[in-house]
């Protein structure tokens, strides 16, 4: 029997040894994610800047495109497992680190980031309500630009981001809105879109809307109501931004020459109180024509005149 009771230890851990070196691989196999998921964002920045009236990715452009995302899932994914346990002890995790990760990588890719009318931000402790800023929606450049007007806020993103290494667990930590973008006309979906975006705004953080949905260079999609709603349900004011990438963003030797890089500029304009009692389509119309009263038009031949 007593021999029975040196070995006991002796299986615990071996158990405990073999689970850690499972775990251990998991984790390496999920981080080697990161350098595969970059190939499909080379993809899909490749199509955006695909249209003829826009200067097509060059094959370093690509190059940089897929760093660019490595080195973002990477490191997202590093802190976030060196953050989890602050996670779990306090339920969220400061959105500096993601912050920070954003600004460190934009200006090693893509370059500095100019903002201009920064009076115009609102306070970095805004109150309750807190504003709703919105942004048109060009590249995978602006989800990395816009952290450089150094606020807190809170994106809303499908819940298949939550998948994606590094960029999903940085995400989750920092507690953004997930949506189920497959069911987004679902009411109970759109319910739980309003209920947690109210809830911050009403909590004091702001919210981050591309109102657009998606990604074009080349055209100007119209804007989506879900912005417009969460500020006129909780009379938040509205913060308009401009993101005007440069044509050369991606293409130039940025950093491999001591050129200095066009910057990617974000044009802050007037806030818009919100009271609730706007007509809503007046109110799409005043902040999709301010904001792009200073972008460049790229859009293809007749789309123009639209």
């Amino acid at each position: 029997s007593s021999q029975c009771r040196t070995t006991e230890p002796h299986m615990i851990q071996d158990i405990l040894t073999l689970i850690a070196l499972w775990m251990l691989r998991a984790y390496l196999v999920y981080f080697s994610l990161c350098f595969v998921v970059s190939f499909v964002s080379v993809y899909q920045e490749y199509k955006i800047w695909k249209p003829s009236s826009l200067p097509s990715l060059s094959v370093y452009g690509m190059v940089k495109v897929y760093l660019f995302n490595v080195l973002w899932t990477t490191s997202s994914l590093i802190i976030s497992t060196l953050l989890a346990p602050s996670y779990l002890i306090y339920g969220y995790v400061d959105q500096v680190y993601e912050r920070q990760i954003a600004i460190v990588i934009m200006r090693l890719f893509v370059g500095p980031v100019v903002i201009k009318n920064p009076e115009k931000l609102p306070p970095k402790n805004p109150g309750s309500p807190a504003p709703v800023y919105i942004c048109n929606h060009a590249s995978q450049i602006d989800v990395a630009a816009v952290y450089a007007i150094n606020r807190d806020f809170k994106w809303i993103a499908k819940s298949s981001v939550k998948l994606l290494p590094g960029v999903g667990q940085i995400m989750t930590l920092s507690n953004h809105v997930f949506i189920d973008r497959k069911t987004g006309k679902n009411k109970g979906s759109v319910r739980q879109l309003y209920a947690k975006s109210n809830a911050a705004v009403q909590s004091g953080c702001p919210m981050f809307f591309f109102p657009q949905g998606t990604r074009r260079m080349a055209e100007r999609l119209p804007f989506k109501d879900g912005a417009l709603n969460v500020a006129m349900h909780n009379k938040s004011t509205l913060v308009p931004m401009s993101l005007e990438i440069p044509l050369d963003a991606w293409n130039q030797w940025y950093p491999l020459t001591t050129t200095n890089p066009s910057p990617i500029t974000i044009t802050v304009h007037d806030p818009i109180p919100v009271t609730g009692e706007e007509d809503k389509d007046e109110l799409r119309k005043k902040c999709y024509d301010t904001i792009f009263s200073v972008l460049p038009d790229h859009r293809q031949g007749d789309k123009k005149k639209e």
